[in-house]
Parts: C-alpha cells; sequence; structure tokens
C-alpha cells in the first residue's frame, strides 16, 4: 500500500522508561511506516529536561502552540535519589540554579502553557470484563489528620485586582516576601498551612495503632507536585517510622509501604488487602477516601455496567498543582496581602508547611465551557463535585456553572442535565453507581485521585485515554498511565527480553492524534487510517491477544493469548492491514 501523505506537522513528545520503548515501536510501526508526515520531535526524558534546565518544556509549550496537534509520552518526575544521580553524572550542573521545570513533572507546565484541561474515559473495549473487587467485610480502616490543611485553610473569593503577596515576619520583625503572583477580582485563594509536630503525633499515632492492631499500613501523599508540604509530611511522619518504629514493626513482619496517592487509591480500590491501616495525612482527601471505605465496606462495589469520562481542571486554573508550598524557616507569622491590603495573618512555627494556592475565574469558566460542550456533545449527565458550604474557593465555580449554562440557553443550546454534590459523594457516585453516559468534573488532585481508580477499575490504566484541549483549538493526546519503571528494569536486566507493557493507551492517543490532523485538513484517507487503527486496537483484544495486565479479564479468559509488547503491537498491525484493504 502507498504512504498517506499528510499535510500539517505532529508535535511528538518523547518520554522515558518502558513507556518510552513502547512509543517509539509505534511510532515506527504505525507512523513514520505508513505516512508521510512531518513529526516536530521533542525530547522530554528526566534526563533532558534536567540538562536543558527545563527549557525542552518551554519548546514543547510553544511547539503545540504553534502547530496545533501533539502526542506526549509518560515522563518521569525526578525525585530527590534520582536528582542526586543526574547531578553525579553532570557535575557542570548546579543544583541551585536548576529551574523548577529541569526537574519536576512537565504536565502541569504543559496544560499550564497551552491553557488545557483534560478529559480522561476509557477505550471501549467491547470483551473486557473486569473481575469486581471483594470488598464487603474488609478490615481496611483509614486514618487521617483532624487538624490543620485545606479543611483549616483561609480562603475567600478576591474583591479587588491586583498583586497577591505571601509574607513572613520571623524574629528579626523585617517582613520577608515568600511569593507573590496576580489575582484578578473575584478569583478565589486560599492559605493553608500544617503543625509539623501535630504531623509527628498524628505518625506516632498511626504507626502505633498498626502495631496493636495487628494491620499492614499504607501511607499516601502527592509529595512529587507539593514537595514543599506534602513532601514535608512524609519526611516528618517517615523521620518517626525510622526512628520508633520500623524495627518493631519488621519484627511483626508488619509492612510499611508509601506511595503517591493516586496510584495508592487506585491499587487499595481495585486490589483490598484483606486488612490494613491506610494512612492518608491531608485531611481533604483523607475524609473522601474514609468515607468511600466505609461505603464500600458495607455495600461493596457494583458489577462495572458503564464507562467512565473525567474532566479536570487545568494546572493553569491553579489550586495545589499550582501553588507556592514550602517549609517555614523559622518561628513566626504569615500574612496575606491583596492589593496592598492585609486579608490574613496567622502564627507558624519552623519546619511547618505551607502552602498558598489560587484559581483564576476566567480559566475555571473555560473549564466548566468545556465540560458542558463534552456532555452536549457526547449526550453526557455532568456531576460536579464541590464544598460550597464551607468553601469560598468553590463557590465561585457554582456561580460559574450557572453563568454559563445561561450563556448557552441564550444561544439556543440545550445545555445537559447536571447536580452538584460533595466531592465525597461524586467520588461515591462514580464508582458504586454510574449512570450510563456519565462526566465528572474535578480539579487536578481529585482529579488524579478519581480518574486513576476509575481507571484501575475499569482493567488498567492502560484501558484508558486521555486528551488534553485548550481553549484556541490546541489538541494535546497521552496515556494517563507513567513510565513503568518496574517494568523497564526487567526490560534492560534481560536485555531487552522481556518487554512487558500494555500499550493500548498510548496507540490509542497516536490515533486520536492523526484523526484529529486528518480533519483538520479534510484528509479522509487519514481519518479512515486513525480509526481503522482504533477498531485494530479494540479488535485485538476482543479476539483475546492481549498482555498480562488483562489476564482473565476478558469475557472468555480460556481463550486469551498472552503476548509481550511487540507482539501486541505485531497483532494490532495485522489486524489493520486487514481494516485498511476492506
Amino acid at each position: 500500500m502507498s504512504k498517506i501523505f499528510v499535510k500539517y506537522p505532529l508535535v511528538v513528545l518523547h518520554g522515558d522508561e518502558m513507556a518510552q520503548v513502547a512509543f517509539e515501536r509505534i511510532l515506527e510501526q504505525f507512523v513514520k511506516k505508513p505516512l508521510t508526515i512531518e513529526l516536530i520531535e521533542i525530547d522530554l526524558t528526566a534526563e533532558n529536561r534536567f540538562l536543558t534546565n527545563g527549557k525542552a518544556v518551554r519548546d514543547a509549550v510553544e511547539a503545540l502552540k504553534h502547530h496545533g496537534v501533539g502526542v506526549k509520552n509518560a515522563g518521569m518526575t525526578v525525585n530527590r535519589v534520582q536528582l542526586q544521580t543526574l547531578l553525579k553524572k553532570h557535575p557542570s550542573v548546579i543544583e541551585k540554579e536548576l529551574d523548577r521545570l529541569a526537574i519536576k513533572s512537565p504536565n502541569g507546565a504543559i496544560r499550564k502553557g497551552i491553557g488545557g484541561n483534560i478529559i480522561r474515559e476509557d477505550i471501549q473495549f467491547r470483551n473486557l470484563r473486569v473481575r469486581k473487587p471483594d470488598w464487603i467485610g474488609r478490615d481496611i480502616e483509614v486514618d487521617t489528620m483532624e487538624n490543620g490543611g485545606i479543611k483549616h485553610s483561609y480562603n475567600e473569593l478576591s474583591n479587588a485586582t491586583g498583586v497577591a503577596k505571601l509574607i513572613f515576619v520571623g524574629e528579626s520583625g523585617d517582613p520577608q516576601e515568600l511569593h507573590r503572583r496576580f489575582i484578578g477580582k473575584g478569583d478565589p485563594w486560599l492559605l493553608a498551612t500544617n503543625d509539623v509536630e501535630q504531623v509527628k503525633a498524628w505518625a506516632h499515632k498511626f504507626f502505633a495503632r498498626g502495631l496493636e492492631e495487628g494491620r499492614d499500613l499504607y501511607l499516601g501523599l502527592k509529595d512529587t507536585v507539593i514537595p514543599g508540604y506534602d513532601g514535608v509530611m512524609r519526611s516528618a511522619i517517615e523521620e518517626v517510622y525510622e526512628s520508633h518504629y520500623r524495627q518493631q514493626l519488621e519484627k511483626r513482619e508488619l509492612k510499611y509501604r508509601y506511595e503517591l496517592i493516586d496510584a495508592q487509591a487506585a491499587r487499595l480500590i481495585a486490589n483490598p488487602p484483606e486488612r490494613a491501616l491506610w494512612g492518608v495525612p491531608d485531611n481533604t482527601t483523607g475524609r473522601k477516601l474514609y468515607k468511600l471505605v466505609r461505603h464500600l465496606k458495607r455495600f461493596g462495589i457494583p458489577e462495572r455496567r458503564a464507562h467512565v469520562s473525567i474532566s479536570r481542571m487545568s494546572a493553569g486554573g491553579g489550586d495545589q498543582y499550582g501553588s507556592f508550598n514550602a517549609p517555614i524557616a523559622e518561628d513566626g507569622i504569615i500574612k496575606v496581602i491583596v492589593d496592598g491590603k492585609e486579608k490574613h495573618a496567622r502564627k507558624v512555627k519552623k519546619g511547618d508547611p505551607i502552602l498558598f494556592m489560587s484559581n483564576d475565574r476566567l480559566a475555571i469558566k473555560d473549564w466548566v465551557s468545556q465540560v458542558f460542550r463534552e456532555a452536549s456533545n457526547n449526550d453526557k449527565e455532568v456531576y460536579f463535585g464541590l464544598k460550597r458550604e464551607y468553601m469560598q474557593y468553590d463557590e465561585v465555580f457554582s456561580s460559574v456553572i450557572s453563568e454559563v449554562r445561561h450563556e448557552l440557553a441564550r444561544r439556543d443550546t440545550p445545555p445537559p442535565s447536571y447536580m452538584i454534590m460533595r466531592p465525597s459523594s461524586q467520588l461515591r457516585k462514580m464508582i458504586t453507581d454510574p449512570p450510563r453516559n456519565a462526566l465528572y468534573p474535578a480539579q487536578n488532585l481529585d482529579g488524579d485521585i478519581f480518574s486513576d481508580i476509575a481507571a484501575a477499575l475499569g482493567g488498567s490504566l492502560a484501558t484508558a485515554s486521555s486528551i488534553i484541549e485548550s481553549k484556541d483549538g490546541t489538541m494535546l493526546y497521552e496515556a494517563p498511565h507513567g513510565t513503568a519503571h518496574d517494568l523497564y528494569e526487567k526490560y534492560v536486566q534481560s536485555g531487552g527480553k522481556e518487554a512487558v507493557f500494555n500499550s493500548s493507551a498510548l496507540l490509542y492517543a497516536v490515533a486520536n492524534s492523526l484523526e484529529n490532523l486528518g480533519l483538520k485538513e479534510s484528509n479522509n484517507s487519514l481519518v479512515r487510517y486513525s480509526k481503522n487503527l482504533k477498531d485494530a486496537l479494540i479488535m485485538t483484544v476482543e479476539k483475546g491477544v492481549i498482555t498480562g495486565d488483562l489476564s482473565g479479564k476478558t469475557s472468555d479468559p480460556d481463550s486469551e493469548t498472552m503476548v509481550d509488547l511487540f507482539g501486541f503491537l505485531d497483532a494490532v498491525e495485522q489486524n489493520l492491514n486487514k481494516l485498511q484493504c476492506e
């Protein structure tokens, strides 16, 4: 067959580890071989982000804004150990001169740069029948902090347009500016702090309870994205663990495991242990998961009969992912000054983590408009999760929702059905009572947690798709999973012989990006090819050809054929060739 000519270029953002092994094979097999296309390729590997001091991330944003369509692979978020490894490998790089884009996840910066919001939904594999986890009677308890955090934050809607400053006054009495940002009239902002001594006291209680009740212990936070807040809490908790409880727990053969809260929530909800103590010190997230677990232990999880779609607020709009977060250097007072007026002050102690975040009302409106547009175009019901009665920060979403609906009505566009509930109820409904076609909008941290749980219950993160859409029409397609570090280590150790990885989400993202290009340039051959590529993927799984993560999850487990990464992609290519010849 002759190659299909593609007029417009495709931006390709490379990533890390096992996901990159799969990505390179997909590009070679399904893009470069059958298409004549210009690829704008940008190296977003952790090492290149480090070596370019974040310039690679900025280049990615500019390329997406210029060309309009891109596909992104998963990239590593560098932890402290990995950073030290990079610094030793490249001694000319000075740590204190590194831009945060050099070492942090590029995802938030890219979404902010293009002004994009995320839609995540299940890939509609027809024959996946995921075994529902048995929750009834499980002896799992969730432990969270009662005090501090967003629960006891100060938050309000700004009544002025101007500069918001975070000021610290320490022992010297001289005010020190820690952070500043622009805030518009009507924008919500929030200051949260936590008492590090109370965090340590909670840690003692948490580990002591695990010992007393003989439970394995799990701890979940988001220290990669909020290092100056969740990272500080993790360090304080694990200092208590190492100093007082590690030997006792090991002697009793009780396990302690830390994970990022989104990945941990997905794993524990989809594969609950018989008995455990789950520590979620952030009380906003902890209360949601406490209520969910309490419900699941009593009623269980019903058979999943509906696909789930989740819309996440862009990091460009703010919340924790766009926050200033850091530990305080000494005892003192922290103040928030907006447009020259002091709005709030509170005492803090040395080592206490602080978090200052805001949101942009216009970005919120863009997001809500996108949510309703997606729901209207695909006949979906919308379920918002907001805590309006306690949080002025969330109240702005409610007013924007009403505003957008009225605008739709004035344009004779029927707005979709929607409901506003508490975030804990939104999460519970998504898991235990999902309608046939629903959309669950959530801000970034909730969106991370909710989408990972939904994907795990639907099969795996490799069976979900992720689309980032900006107001100006820029589109970025990606897989919602990570780089698969453990699988990559096995791949390297085996000399490339053990290639275990489910490439479905990456392949689907590539197909979506090609379909968008085809529609953009009215290229019927490319549109047909991209749709056939998605059909070939679904057909391959339907025939029982699967990777190991889907073992036993199809409607006919006895006819399943297990293959590795390369065998799966070859099977997809065979089915694609048949469809293209029809």
